[in-house]
């Protein structure tokens, strides 16, 4: 069910969020300060791409400098990447089969308001890796 889920995102809307976040990673790179943000963003992309049967968890070990690290990320690109996720998730909603979709696209709302200090793992690995 999950690969179906997961075909029907990409065609809809996983490509195109995809494609957002390797842009917004690609113009964080250019910097030498932006380097690590666009690593988070490229993470990210994956997990926009193929969101059913994974989830994001926090890492134990992230500290205060992804704290601050994600508040710049929320002032550079975060919330233009959030509000893309809620347009298109209200949107597949309005549709009785793209309900599931758009909850997918809530639930990337908190990750991409916060990338640093989280880890994308297999939904049957919730705990992530220890």
């Amino acid at each position: 069910m999950k690969t179906l889920l997961n075909l029907i995102w990409l065609i809809l809307c996983g490509i195109w969020m995809a494609i957002l976040y390797v842009l917004a990673g690609a113009l964080l790179f250019i910097t030498i300060i932006g380097i690590p943000f666009a690593i988070a963003s490229w993470r990210i992309a994956g997990f926009a791409l193929w969101p059913f049967g994974r989830t994001a968890v926090p890492r134990h070990d992230a500290g205060a400098p992804s704290c601050v690290g994600n508040v710049l990320w929320l002032i550079l690109a975060g919330w233009w990447l959030a509000i893309g996720h809620l347009v298109t998730g209200v949107a597949l909603c309005l549709t009785i089969i793209g309900i599931p979709l758009g909850l997918a696209n809530f639930k990337l709302i908190p990750i991409s308001l916060a990338p640093l200090g989280h880890e994308i793992v297999p939904t049957d690995q919730p705990f992530g890796r220890r």
